[in-house]
């Protein structure tokens, strides 16, 4: 599900103009008893895609044979795949939309971040040799 999604740019006249990322929300009527509707169900499975490649994550940590270990990623890659297609599907639907983040909050967050790394880095002073 690697295509580009209609999405709807809507200002929320904020001030710092940032735009909202979403697609039209789907028909899906509210349920009021106990019965599930597709939205319902989708998050359900992401929750439990995302479950499944938490435990995947540990045992791959824990594996010791090399068979073993090879077979875990691959599970836990096409977990990943899996969820990450749950959510394309569920943004395509419109239930999760974002917030545009304007370019000067991109470069302080990337600065912060690089500023952290360089300081945590303990090859730094080898690498500028």
């Amino acid at each position: 599900m690697n295509q580009p999604y209609n999405q709807q740019y809507t200002n929320r006249g904020q001030q710092n103009q940032q735009m909202t990322i979403q697609n039209p929300k789907s028909n899906i009527q509210q349920q009021t008893g106990p019965d599930m509707n597709d939205r319902d169900f989708l998050n359900d499975i992401l929750a439990t895609e995302k479950y499944l490649s938490d435990g995947f994550n540990v045992f791959a940590r824990e594996a010791s044979h090399g068979q073993l270990y090879n077979d875990v990623i691959h599970i836990l890659n096409e977990t990943h795949d899996c969820e990450r297609d749950l959510f394309n599907l569920m943004f395509e639907h419109g239930f999760y939309s974002f917030k545009a983040a304007a370019q000067q909050d991109i470069q302080q967050a990337h600065q912060q971040f690089s500023d952290y790394i360089n300081k945590q880095d303990p090859y730094l002073n080898q690498r500028m040799q």
